[in-house]
């Protein structure tokens, strides 16, 4: 099993409000300038929220949301300080109710 770290917010704040995608392009600018593999994704409606465990944490954030996951928890802490207004925690993956640690609802 691996751990995931992510941040999570609302889809409004997080891809509306915040200039993220620029962030995420500058992150990935340099993982590939420093050959580095690429330990993140952006999944919008998570599905790691649906599971029990995690019903206290989706009870805090806005919906619709979109989470950043990754095993490099020192990212998740940059992207934390960088956004302010946002969740952040971690869980393992795969497990009995998280069976994809990357999996969306959304259709």
């Amino acid at each position: 099993m691996q751990t995931y770290h992510y941040v999570l917010a609302s889809q409004k704040f997080l891809l509306e409000e915040e200039p993220f995608e620029e962030v995420l392009k500058e992150r990935t600018r340099h993982y590939h300038e420093t050959e580095k593999e690429i330990d993140f994704w952006q999944v919008k409606q998570p599905a790691f929220l649906e599971a029990p465990e995690m019903a206290e944490v989706k009870a805090k954030c806005p919906q619709p949301s979109v989470a950043v996951i990754s095993t490099n928890p020192q990212f998740i802490t940059w992207l934390k300080l960088r956004l302010e207004y946002v969740l952040t925690g971690q869980f393992q993956a795969p497990s009995e109710t998280i069976p994809d640690p990357l999996a969306s609802q959304e259709s």
